[in-house]
């Protein structure tokens, strides 16, 4: 496989097709937290009642601003403080996302489609390449357990932290970096249980979504250190250009998203529940306003529409790829040397008629006893004697333009039954216009104006 950094004039070979999908209803048919709920005894209604009605009850007591995307992390934090969800680590999170139920066709989906780029020998031959990416506002820890991962390039979602630091902890103190063993009592939180999680670590809502994917866009998720998501660059040097993007998700809260990889020349696709008529006239209407170029029930299975289009759509990207680099070897490769055609002179004397004193010489060559008679036929049509070559200086003015050797030898070699059909071989001829119209006009400048 050829090295993804490029050795020319841009960074990269951009080569890479990505798929960016959401998650929730996306590629599962509800929320992730449920299985969560389900295993503290949670009713499930009753917590997300409570999560919506959290921003007018955080306004009436002061707070101004809220993060409508992300209250239910904190929510969740006031559980495991009230012992609701005693003991809710990362690593329970990972176990939990083991219990997920995909959509039809998945997770096959993704690597079916991963082999379909990688198994046609021409995107093979430019080393072609596609990667999956997962941006939700859920649970990274909850993905990174479901049976998607192993398919996934990398995943975008809200992180707790359940390693307490409390203050001092840089002065040596750094028994505290780590949750305590089993049954130990944590003499810094009194609270904290073994790897219980305690704040909230990273955050995705619905805006720094499109931070994930200008990261994926400048190669910052690959090399972190090296590149900055901030950092300017320009569209030539960005690991992932938006035209080579697949934006998939299933509604309103990811127009942001939608919005950046579809107006930046990427494609965009909505997905609804099959049985649901509200999730259908959602995305219906995302289409209508041009949120999304087309959408489908969410079934990637073999044969679906939404896999047909998806998987054509990855070709398209893919063939333009195949079209853009074909170009650039044409234009930075110079044609090799070659082999020229004979260039040896005709005879002597016979430069003023080349067409015609060639044809009479082999006439004459087959049929020996005109010889004589051609020569001086030939001498006769260009104006001197047959035994006496005239005195006067010929007038160059009145003599045809010279032919160049090569075409001179190409015209006596391709000579054909022009003149016995009447035709004028002298005269160079000209290509017919493909299709009839008018000249083009006159410049300003030749017309006088």
């Amino acid at each position: 496989m050829t090295p993804e950094r490029a050795t020319t004039d841009s960074l990269w070979f951009q080569h890479t097709v990505a798929i960016i999908w959401d998650f929730d209803k996306t590629l599962i048919p509800g929320y992730m937290q449920a299985p969560l709920l389900r295993h503290f005894g949670v009713d499930e209604v009753e917590f997300w009642r409570e999560v919506n009605a959290l921003p007018d009850w955080y306004r009436r007591h002061g707070s101004q601003r809220v993060s409508t995307d992300v209250v239910y992390l904190h929510h969740l934090l006031e559980y495991v403080r009230a012992g609701a969800m005693a003991g809710l680590s990362n690593e329970l999170l990972r176990r939990l996302g083991s219990q997920l139920t995909f959509y039809p066709g998945l997770p096959d989906f993704f690597e079916r489609l991963r082999r379909r780029v990688a198994d046609d020998p021409r995107y093979r031959q430019h080393d072609i390449r596609l990667e999956h990416y997962v941006i939700s506002n859920g649970l990274r820890q909850m993905i990174l357990g479901s049976a998607i991962a192993p398919y996934v390039d990398d995943v975008w979602a809200c992180e707790f932290v359940d390693a307490p630091h409390p203050p001092g902890y840089l002065r040596g103190e750094q028994q505290a970096l780590f949750p305590p063993e089993a049954g130990a009592p944590d003499p810094n939180e009194r609270s904290h249980r073994a790897g219980e999680v305690t704040e909230v670590g990273y955050l995705i809502d619905n805006t720094s979504k499109t931070r994930a994917i200008f990261e994926i866009n400048k190669g910052s998720n690959k090399y972190p250190r090296e590149i900055d998501v901030n950092a300017s660059i320009a569209p030539g040097d960005r690991r992932v250009p938006f035209e080579r993007m697949i934006y998939v998700a299933d509604g309103p809260s990811d127009i942001p998203a939608f919005s950046l990889v579809g107006g930046s020349g990427g494609a965009t696709f909505g997905v609804y529940r099959r049985d649901s008529r509200g999730e259908f006239l959602q995305i219906k209407e995302l289409a209508r306003q041009g949120r999304i170029q087309a959408f489908g029930d969410a079934d990637y299975s073999v044969g679906s529409h939404t896999a047909l289009w998806l998987e054509t759509e990855v070709e398209r990207i893919c063939d333009g790829i195949v079209q853009t680099q074909q170009r650039a070897l044409v234009d930075r490769i110079g044609a090799p040397a070659r082999h020229i055609a004979d260039d040896r002179r005709p005879p002597a004397g016979d430069l003023d008629a080349p067409e015609q004193a060639t044809e009479e010489l082999a006439v004459a060559k087959s049929r020996p006893g005109r010889r004589a008679a051609a020569r001086s036929s030939a001498r006769s049509r260009r104006g001197a004697p047959a035994k006496a070559e005239s005195n006067e200086k010929p007038d160059h003015d009145s003599r045809p333009p010279e032919v160049p050797l090569a075409e001179r030898l190409t015209l006596v070699r391709g000579r054909s039954g022009a003149e016995a059909d009447g035709a004028d071989a002298s005269q160079p001829s000209v290509d017919a216009p493909s299709e009839p119209g008018p000249a083009e006009p006159m410049p300003r400048s030749i017309r006088g104006v």
